[in-house]
């Protein structure tokens, strides 16, 4: 009687044991379908981001915009250097400081726009 009693007993504890690890696979297979999705998401933007880069690059190639901006840039800095002109160079910053938030904020797009919004990102959190 007992021995009639084991092999249902162990043919139940078996499936139980069975859908355990059944269990255990699918959620292991959905945290790996989790992972890879990501991967392929984040490998996705990577490519594009380089992809515009790239283009914006290419479009840039004959433009004058960032040697102009930079000339620009460079004036108040040999300025500072020369004897006498130390005034002009403070009272231009002064001049700058004092237009409106919208315009600074434009001025610092036009830039960012042309040197590349990434490098001014890295320039403005130092």
């Amino acid at each position: 009687m007992i021995g009639s009693l084991i092999g249902p007993i162990a043919g139940l504890a078996g499936t139980w044991l069975e859908g355990r690890v059944q269990e255990k696979k699918a959620k292991t297979a959905v945290k790996v379908a989790e992972a890879e999705a990501k991967a392929k998401v984040m490998v996705e933007a990577a490519t594009h981001e380089s992809g515009w880069e790239r283009i914006m690059a290419e479009g840039t190639k004959g433009s004058w915009k960032d040697e102009y901006l930079t000339i620009i840039f460079s004036i108040p800095m040999i300025l500072a250097f020369v004897p006498g002109m130390e005034d002009i160079v403070q009272n231009g910053f002064r001049q700058l400081e004092a237009m409106p938030e919208w315009y600074q904020y434009s001025l610092g797009c036009v830039v960012a726009a042309s040197f590349g919004i990434r490098g001014a990102t890295k320039f403005f959190r130092k």
